[in-house]
């Protein structure tokens, strides 16, 4: 599907990409001074102690350092849990209607709009997973989500979701997927109204399954 950005083919690889020319450094990763006086950081994706074919690293470079931001504040966690102790399992078969879209004059963003179906283990221990749905009617205005538990894999059933990462932009539509690793900053933004669904794993990373006997293609 055609989309209005232009994406990095590939998947897995090591890429690179600078919104101005020459703000990369050449030869290091963190020299004592980056160009353009930016500040370099590394966002780790595994332990610094594990192989170099599996470690899963980015480096940025920042007009500000990420230790330079205002006194986070609480938020109403409104539909979402992570206790899946608590409730009784339903052992019968389920099925559910998509989930009812914002009422006309409310405006729900995408963080507000998520709710929790159903889920097992639990993210201080870093192992299980989670589902959610979610509807929105409105970007988010001024704000940025990460989430510290696990990576996100986002299904959009209706509207197109704009989300803005550290690293750069995505346009994601109905029948397409995107995913968001921990620790990644983003902000959705949404015209119309949009619903679709969320799953979290709290351990390790989502990874392309094996072709088995289907074979390389």
């Amino acid at each position: 599907m055609a989309s209005k950005y232009k994406y990095m083919s590939g998947f897995g690889g090591h890429f690179e990409s600078e919104a101005i020319e020459g703000a990369l450094p050449q030869g290091m990763n963190s020299p004592q001074k980056c160009p353009f006086g930016l500040y370099a950081e590394q966002l780790s994706g595994t332990a610094f102690t594990i192989p170099r074919h599996l470690n899963q690293r980015s480096w940025l470079y920042r007009i500000r350092p990420a230790v330079c931001h205002s006194n986070l504040v609480a938020i109403d966690n409104g539909l979402i849990t992570n206790d899946f102790s608590t409730p009784k399992p339903i052992p019968n078969q389920l099925r559910w209607h998509p989930a009812p879209l914002v009422p006309e004059g409310e405006s729900v963003d995408f963080i507000q709009g998520l709710k929790t179906v159903a889920g097992a283990g639990d993210p201080k221990i870093k192992t299980g997973t989670a589902i959610y749905v979610y509807t929105a009617n409105t970007s988010m205005k001024n704000k940025a989500f990460y989430n510290s538990d696990g990576d996100l894999l986002i299904v959009p059933q209706q509207g197109t979701l704009d989300i803005q990462t550290e690293f750069g932009f995505m346009e994601v539509k109905p029948e397409e997927i995107c995913v968001i690793q921990r620790g990644i900053a983003f902000s959705v933004n949404i015209e119309g109204d949009a619903r679709g669904y969320v799953c979290e794993i709290f351990n390790g990373h989502f990874e392309l399954p094996s072709l088995g006997p289907i074979g390389a293609n």
